[in-house]
């Protein structure tokens, strides 16, 4: 088991650096955005950007998942031919929505309130479609031949041109929102060239139509899963729009996007977590493996949880020259951070109990289970934010995420069981709520002492290994690692 969770450690430190570096200096962004784009212009680029999170899932309709499934476990020469079979819809059907997207761009404008002078930005919203969907399946290609140097220096790499081309074009040439489209197509379209040579492998192969029915059948339950997923995920955006208007709403997503740093590390966590378990399925220990993964999963997203939910507000508001990390103009959101923060530790709950589904290929359960949070985050979007505004907004996204996981665990004991550690994950729990109650009962006596934020943030971790959730041999065996090339 040992040298089994060492190497899901060196996956996800190795994919987490493309990740967590490169949209750390994505991150970096938020800045300049707070204090160069008003908070309504900001709030349509989170509805365009929201738009764009969705239709990609039509883009791709669950191929990337099939794909991933049916090369990940091929061991033959057919991976050509499983590449093929499924590149080839996916090219089709993103050339088709391109067209209707730029067809229809004036309804769409109406029907999502975007302003006559931003119509234009529709071109780019549909060639960074087509780039990052046909791109998917050569990144996916690299995680399952585990190419993670190549595949962190290209994610690098595309934010790294992302963000210089945003600086010059926001910061020299004045040209607002539109900057971000510009510098996100060209970036897409460099890692698409560069990908380009992996894509083409393609030749190689033959379009099967037998296995474009498996391909098919395993990964179409995932577009209407994908669907509830991203919908669950963005709908926020157009009902606090509707409701509170473009200014709120760009206030919500610039404090929404501080949930960056959880949201790292259960991105990291998934891009090793896949090909993890679909290749110790069949270990005999596998389950027991799994369960730890869970204890250990939660342990540090805890303390992530705890650590940034007290600091945020303090780093958040350190000025140099006259910069923060968000402008003051949207400071009044800063206490959804830590909801989101939650939130987001959730989803990586779903992410782990999905593994047993995914294994058994029981994908058919996927959209029933995300269209009970997409529902709930819906409802409660509509009943919460009249009330309390963004703060509701962000409950209802946690309450979506809460209803998934408790889903996924349900449906996995049926058909996958796995003995999770829930004398140790029970504990977690219990003092996350704890100091949720302390964060927010003590809200202004806690922003205004660093230091006694500094004793309890120190208190959790020191309680995580007073109670043997986490030790020093076990601390020590998650970062001795070899990292693979």
């Amino acid at each position: 088991m040992r040298e089994k969770l060492k190497q899901l450690t060196k996956d996800t430190v190795l994919y987490g650096l493309s990740t967590i570096v490169g949209r750390f200096l994505n991150f970096l962004l938020i800045p300049i955005y707070t204090h160069y784009f008003r908070t309504g212009d900001y709030g349509v680029l989170s509805m365009l950007y929201s738009f764009i999170a969705l239709l990609n899932i039509f883009f791709l309709f669950g191929m990337d998942s099939a794909y991933l499934k049916f090369a990940g476990t091929d061991e033959s020469s057919a991976k050509h031919t499983i590449l093929r079979t499924s590149l080839t819809p996916v090219f089709v059907v993103d050339v088709v929505f391109v067209l209707l997207l730029l067809v229809f761009r004036n309804q769409l404008s109406v029907s999502f309130h975007i302003p006559v002078e931003y119509q234009p930005l529709w071109y780019y919203v549909g060639g960074i479609l087509i780039l990052d969907s046909l791109s998917a399946l050569p990144f996916i290609s690299l995680r399952l031949q585990k190419k993670a140097l190549r595949f962190s220096v290209i994610r690098i790499s595309n934010i790294l041109i992302n963000i210089v081309l945003n600086m010059i074009l926001i910061l020299f040439f004045k040209m607002g929102i539109e900057s971000v489209f510009i510098s996100n197509l060209v970036a897409s379209a460099f890692s698409f060239l560069v990908l380009l040579p992996d894509l083409l492998e393609f030749r190689f192969g033959k379009f099967s139509g037998d296995l474009f029915k498996h391909l098919l059948k395993f990964g179409l339950p995932y577009l209407p899963a994908g669907i509830a997923s991203m919908f669950m995920q963005v709908i926020d955006r157009p009902i606090v729009e509707r409701l509170k208007g473009y200014s709120v709403l760009g206030i919500y997503q610039a404090n929404y996007r501080l949930g960056i740093f959880m949201m790292l590390y259960v991105s990291m966590f998934q891009f090793a977590w896949q090909p993890f378990f679909l290749e110790n399925a069949k270990e005999k220990d596998s389950k027991q493996i799994f369960a730890r993964v869970f204890t250990y999963f939660t342990a540090i997203g805890a303390v992530v949880l705890v650590v940034i939910s007290f600091f945020i507000a303090d780093v958040a508001k350190i000025e140099v020259h006259h910069f923060s990390l968000i402008g003051r103009n949207y400071w009044s959101g800063l206490s959804i951070v830590p909801i989101v923060l939650l939130a987001y530790l959730l989803n990586g709950f779903y992410i782990n109990f999905s593994a047993g589904l995914f294994i058994k290929e029981k994908s058919i359960i996927f959209p029933f289970i995300m269209a009970i949070g997409a529902i709930a985050n819906v409802d409660a979007n509509f009943l919460l934010v009249p009330k309390y505004g963004i703060t509701g907004a962000a409950i209802a996204t946690l309450i979506s995420y809460f209803l998934m996981a408790v889903g996924f665990y349900i449906a996995s004991l049926k058909i996958y069981p796995i003995k999770y550690e829930w004398n140790k994950i029970s504990v977690m729990l219990v003092m996350i709520a704890v100091y949720g109650f302390l964060y927010y009962s003590y809200f202004d006596f806690l922003s205004s002492h660093f230091f006694v934020k500094l004793v309890l943030a120190v208190l959790f971790i020191l309680i995580l290994f007073v109670t043997r959730i986490f030790t020093i041999a076990s601390l020590r065996e998650l970062v001795r690692r070899e990292v693979r090339v």
